[in-house]
């Protein structure tokens, strides 16, 4: 019999759901996050001796994240947040060597009232997410820890109703599809933002995290709100005048400028599904709705669909 071994594990709390309330007199603000918090280390006994005694339980998981989403001064930005909750992990237990912290934040705006916010109502702007990926990295010791962060968007739905085109795709055999120079262009955008990564300081402090001058500059991971809504905005703009060729080359021209508007951001990733309307047969009626000029009746159809996805990455100068 051949030997075995264990030779990957992670372990931790997944949706954990935290809405907090910062309270500042009577103005209050809100943020509601699904949080993962996964762990690796010296924890291979747990699983081949049974042998508990390496665990921190994913109930303690959860309890710390709980702890920081009331103590953390970060908690209304997500990447900081998560390099907040991931540092800690690895800087308390001794064999605790790397953390993966996941944060999804779901939309809150304030409701206006006469025509100004309301100091502490909201509605649910929508479906979608923030997102935030942060691993902290201290396999080369609790002295050099590194971090490594993603951010971005998901579920942002756009469309638009005219200004894309496909034309001049492969045409053989197989091919059913009609070229057409004008028709609806909608899609769900997920849009990620890389970073390169950085050094973090050891940190117990619950209430307590911070990085360098450099680290914390404008634009920078820890700027990450003001990074990702910029993004936000070029995608939303590129995607609303861009004469589309194709799914592809929109895609391109928005990553495009997200990275020459961001020079902390290292790799911008789409993940773009296409959201078909197919104009309906109106012949039998003797009306035209076929033409793309003359198409105003649809029908959304969900499945099957096109995914186009892409990564564009910043050239390193050697």
């Amino acid at each position: 019999m051949s030997s075995i071994q264990l030779t990957h594990a992670r372990y931790g709390k997944q949706a954990v759901r935290v809405f907090r309330i910062v309270r500042e007199d009577k103005w209050h603000t809100v943020v509601e996050y699904n949080v993962t918090a996964l762990l690796e280390g010296d924890i291979a006994e747990s699983y081949t001796k049974a042998d508990n005694s390496v665990i921190v339980a994913t109930d303690s998981v959860k309890n710390i994240t709980y702890h920081l989403a009331k103590t953390s001064p970060h908690i209304l930005h997500p990447e900081r947040f998560a390099l907040h909750l991931g540092t800690y992990f690895v800087s308390k237990y001794a064999h605790i060597h790397k953390s993966f912290i996941t944060v999804e934040q779901l939309r809150w705006k304030r409701i206006d009232v006469n025509g100004q916010e309301n100091s502490h109502s909201f509605w649910r702007d929508g479906d979608e997410k923030r997102l935030v990926e942060v691993v902290v990295d201290a396999t080369q010791g609790k002295e050099t820890i590194t971090a490594s962060v993603s951010a971005g968007i998901s579920d942002l739905l756009v469309l638009k109703s005219t200004g894309s085109a496909f034309e001049n795709f492969i045409r053989d055999e197989h091919t059913t599809l009609a070229e057409v120079n004008d028709r609806i262009f909608s899609t769900s955008v997920d849009l990620k933002l890389t970073y390169a990564p950085f050094s973090v300081t050891k940190n117990t402090a619950l209430d307590a995290f911070k990085l360098s001058d450099e680290l914390s500059a404008e634009g920078t991971a820890w700027d990450g709100n003001a990074v990702v809504a910029k993004a936000r905005t070029a995608t939303l703009e590129v995607f609303a005048v861009d004469e589309s060729a194709s799914v592809q080359a929109t895609l391109y021209l928005m990553a495009e400028r997200i990275l020459a508007e961001n020079k902390h951001v290292q790799t911008v990733s789409y993940t773009l599904p296409n959201k078909h309307y197919i104009p309906v047969d109106l012949r039998y009626a003797g009306i035209d709705n076929l033409t793309p000029s003359a198409a105003e009746v649809f029908v959304p159809v969900s499945a099957p669909s096109g995914l186009i996805s892409a990564t564009i990455s910043r050239q390193l100068s050697e």
